[in-house]
C-alpha cells in the first residue's frame, strides 16, 4: 500500500521493535520481522517494557548503538536492570533470542528454521490459523467492501471517526512549508510534528446505524435467486420512479441493487442480457466499473500483461504533457500512481493499435475507466479497447477529417430533425458544429464535463449504439436553446468557450427520449463498426459526404419506412411530392399528396402549400418526404425545417424503392 514506506513520512511499525538496518534506509523484509519477534520475546522474558517514556529520537539512538555490540539481549538486560532475570533464563531459550537479535540480518534465522525449533514446534498446531465460523448475522456474510460502502451511505465517515480518537490533528499548513528542498529530495525546515508518525491504534467502525437501517430487509434480498420465477429478485422496484440522485443515496435501494448485480456479475457472460436489462434501470456506483465492462462485452484473458508499455515511443512526449492536465481535481487521477497508471494505459492502447495515432483527448477518454477500475488496470484497458471501436470507429486515424466531417454533418442533420428552429438560427449565423462539437465527440464529453457528471451520461451511453452521443449533443443544445436563440455568432463562441452548468439528469432523459423515438437509419453513418451487412433497403454506401453536406435533413431507409407503416402508422406522416396524376395511379397508404412546386417554397409558410390542416397532421409525427426526384425532396424538406416542422426526413431512393418491397405496400388504382 505504501511501497515499503516510500509514500508515507513515517517508519511503518513500532520504533521500539525495529531493527537497526531500518533506520539506515533498508526496506522492511522477513529478517526485520525476526528481529521484532526477538524484541517481543526479550520483553516477555525480562518482564518489562523497553524504553517506556523515552523520546523516539533517543530510542532510535539506542537501537543504532546495538551495531557495536555482540550480545544485544544482554545489553538490553543491563540497560533495564534485569541482569538477574536474564541469568535465570534457560540457556537454549536465551540463545534463540540472541540469534533473532543478531545485528547482521543474514545471520538471523528464517521463519521456517524457527518453526523447527523445539520451543516453537511443540504446540505449533494448537496455534495454527483456523477459519472462523460463518456469522449468523447475514450482513456480516457480505464482502467487507460492500459493507463499507453501505456504512458510508448510512452516514459513516472515517475521517470524523479518526478525529474523535485524536488520530487526525489539524495544524496550520504554513508550519509544514520547507525552507529548502534539495535536488535529491531532502527537506530542510521546521521539525516534523509527532502527529505524522505511525499510530497503531485500531479504531472500530460501529455498524449500529447500518444494522438499524437494514434490519427490516427480507432474507431473500441478501441472496437473490435470479433464475427462479417463484422467488422475486426485483426488490426495491417501488423506488425506481424516484430521481436517480435520490436512489443513489438511498441505502436500502443500493443494498438491493448491489446484491443483485453482484450475483449477476458472477454469472457473466451467461447473464449479460440480464445485466443489460437491469442496467437500463440504473447502475449502482459501487459496481459501475465491472458493469460497464460487461456492457462492452469485456472478458479479461490476461492480454494486458503481454503488451509492451515501457519502450519509449514518439507519442510519449505528448502523453506526458497531457496527463498532468487530465481531471487533476480528482485525488486518484492526480496522484503519482494515477499518473503512472494512466500513462501505462495510453501506451498500451497506442502499442496495440499501430493503425491509429495518439490524438489529444484520448487521455480524457481513458480517465473514467481508470477512475472506476483503479486497482484493475486490465479491466480499464479492455473497457477502453472495446469502447473506442463501438463509439469512435476510425476517429484516431492519422487523417480522420472525413470521419469527423461525416459525424458533424450527421449531428447538424439530427439537430434539424429534433430542433428545427435552433438549427435554422445556428445556420443563419454560420455557427457550425466544427466550432464547438469536436471535443465533445472526440472525447465522448469526458473533456468538457467533470467525472461525476460523466458517470450518469455514460451509464446510458453504454446501453446505446454509436449514434447515442449525437443525441447527447442535441440535448445539451436544447438546454442552452433560449440563450443560443438570442445570441449572435460572437456570443455563441463565448458561450461554448466556457460552457454553463448543464443539468445532467435532464440531459440524460432528453437524449434517451430522442434516441428511442428516432428511426435507426435517420442517424445512419458510413464509418461505424457494423455487425450485419447492409441490404438494398438500408442506406447504402453510395451516399457520400458531399450528399450529406448538401442535405439539411437526414434520410430514412425503406426498411424503417416499412416498419413504421406496418407497426406505427400514426407515428408518421408521409408527404408524397409527386404530381396529382402520379399519386392517383399508385400511392402509399395514409400518405398526403403535396405536389412539388418550387415557386411555393420561396417563403417559409405552410399556408403557401394550400393543404388544409397540414400543420396539425404533421404535429408530433415523423414527417417523411417522398419523391421520384431526390432534389425535390431535399428542397421541400429544407422548406419544412425553415417553417419549424420537427422530425422531417427524406425517403432514401425515393418512391421507386417502394415498388421493390415484398409483400407490396402500395395502393394502385
Amino acid at each position: 500500500m505504501t511501497k515499503c514506506g516510500d509514500y508515507v513520512p513515517f517508519p511503518i511499525g513500532n520504533v521500539r521493535y525495529m531493527p537497526p538496518e531500518r533506520f539506515l534506509g533498508a526496506k522492511n523484509n522477513i529478517k526485520s520481522d525476526i528481529w521484532s519477534l526477538g524484541m517481543i520475546m526479550a520483553e516477555l522474558l525480562l518482564q518489562t517494557t523497553f524504553w517506556s517514556g523515552m523520546k523516539i529520537s533517543n530510542i532510535t539512538r539506542k537501537i543504532l548503538s546495538f551495531l557495536q555490540v555482540e550480545n544485544v539481549f544482554e545489553k538490553i538486560a543491563r540497560e533495564h536492570n534485569c541482569l538477574e532475570r536474564y541469568a535465570q533464563i534457560n540457556g537454549e531459550l536465551c540463545a534463540l533470542v540472541e540469534t533473532c537479535l543478531n545485528v547482521a540480518p543474514s545471520k538471523r534465522p528464517l521463519p521456517t528454521e524457527l518453526l523447527t525449533h523445539p520451543y516453537f514446534s511443540k504446540d505449533v498446531t494448537t496455534y495454527a490459523y483456523t477459519e472462523p465460523p460463518k456469522s449468523n448475522v447475514l450482513l456480516l456474510r457480505c464482502p467487507l467492501e460492500q459493507i463499507y460502502y453501505w456504512w458510508q451511505l448510512a452516514g459513516g465517515d472515517v475521517q470524523s471517526e479518526l478525529k474523535k480518537e485524536g488520530l487526525i490533528r489539524s495544524e496550520a499548513p504554513i508550519l509544514a512549508i520547507p525552507q529548502i528542498v534539495c535536488l535529491n529530495g531532502a527537506i530542510v525546515g521546521p521539525k516534523r510534528s509527532q502527529s505524522y508518525l505511525m499510530d497503531d491504534r485500531v479504531v472500530p467502525l460501529k455498524l449500529n446505524n447500518l444494522f438499524e437501517k437494514l434490519c427490516n430487509l427480507p432474507v431473500m434480498a441478501y441472496f437473490p435467486l435470479i433464475h427462479s420465477p417463484k422467488f422475486p429478485h426485483n426488490f426495491g422496484a417501488s423506488m425506481a420512479q424516484l430521481p436517480l440522485v435520490i436512489r443513489e443515496k438511498d441505502i436500502e435501494y443500493q443494498f438491493y441493487r448491489v446484491r443483485l448485480f453482484s450475483r449477476l456479475l458472477k454469472g457473466y457472460p451467461y447473464t449479460s442480457d440480464m445485466i443489460r436489462k437491469e442496467a437500463a434501470k440504473d447502475i449502482p456506483p459501487y459496481l459501475r466499473g465491472p458493469i460497464w465492462a460487461c456492457l462492452l462485452d469485456v472478458i479479461p484473458i490476461g492480454s494486458y500483461e503481454k503488451i509492451d508499455k515501457f519502450t519509449p515511443t514518439s507519442t510519449d512526449r505528448q502523453i506526458e504533457v497531457d496527463i498532468p492536465r487530465c481531471h487533476q481535481y480528482d485525488e486518484l487521477l492526480s496522484s503519482p500512481v494515477g499518473h503512472c497508471k494512466l500513462k501505462r494505459l495510453l501506451k498500451a492502447w497506442v502499442t496495440s493499435h499501430p493503425q491509429y495515432v495518439y490524438w489529444q483527448g484520448l487521455d480524457s477518454l481513458t480517465a473514467p475507466f481508470l477512475y472506476l477500475n483503479f486497482n484493475n488496470e486490465e479491466l480499464a484497458f479492455l473497457s477502453l479497447y472495446n469502447f473506442i471501436p463501438k463509439y469512435l470507429q476510425w476517429f484516431f486515424l492519422r487523417d480522420n477529417s472525413a470521419i469527423i466531417k461525416e459525424y458533424l454533418c450527421k449531428f447538424s442533420q439530427l439537430t434539424a430533425f429534433h430542433e428545427p428552429i435552433l438549427a435554422n438560427h445556428l445556420s443563419s449565423i454560420n455557427f457550425i458544429p466544427e466550432l464547438f462539437a469536436i471535443p465533445w465527440f472526440l472525447t465522448m464529453f469526458s473533456h468538457v464535463f467533470p467525472l461525476h457528471k460523466i458517470m450518469h451520461l455514460w451509464d446510458k451511453l453504454m446501453l446505446g449504439d454509436s449514434s447515442y452521443p449525437l443525441f447527447i449533443g442535441i440535448s445539451i443544445l436544447k438546454q442552452l436553446k433560449s440563450t443560443l436563440l438570442s445570441s449572435g455568432f460572437n456570443e455563441c463562441i463565448l458561450l461554448f468557450s466556457d460552457l454553463p452548468d448543464i443539468v445532467m439528469e435532464n440531459c440524460v432523459l432528453e437524449s434517451q427520449k430522442m434516441y428511442e423515438c428516432t428511426p435507426k437509419s435517420v442517424s445512419h453513418r458510413l464509418h461505424v463498426l457494423r455487425e450485419e451487412p447492409l441490404t438494398e433497403f438500408d442506406i447504402t454506401p453510395e451516399v457520400t459526404l458531399a450528399h450529406l453536406q448538401a442535405e439539411m435533413c437526414p434520410r430514412i431507409s425503406a426498411k424503417d419506412f416499412t416498419n413504421l407503416l406496418h407497426h406505427a402508422p400514426t407515428d408518421m406522416c408521409a408527404l408524397d411530392l409527386r404530381s396529382a396524376v402520379e399519386y392517383s395511379h399508385v400511392r402509399v397508404p395514409h400518405s398526403l399528396n403535396v405536389p412539388f412546386v418550387a415557386a411555393q417554397l420561396s417563403e417559409p409558410h405552410l399556408d403557401a402549400l394550400g393543404v388544409p390542416q397540414l400543420e396539425e397532421l404533421m404535429h408530433g409525427r415523423i414527417v417523411i418526404c417522398i419523391s421520384n426526384t431526390h432534389e425535390h425532396a431535399v428542397q421541400f424538406s429544407k422548406f419544412l425545417v425553415e417553417c419549424g416542422v420537427m422530425r422531417v426526413c427524406i425517403l432514401h431512393k425515393g418512391f421507386n424503392i417502394l415498388h421493390t418491397i415484398e409483400p407490396n405496400i402500395l395502393i394502385s388504382n
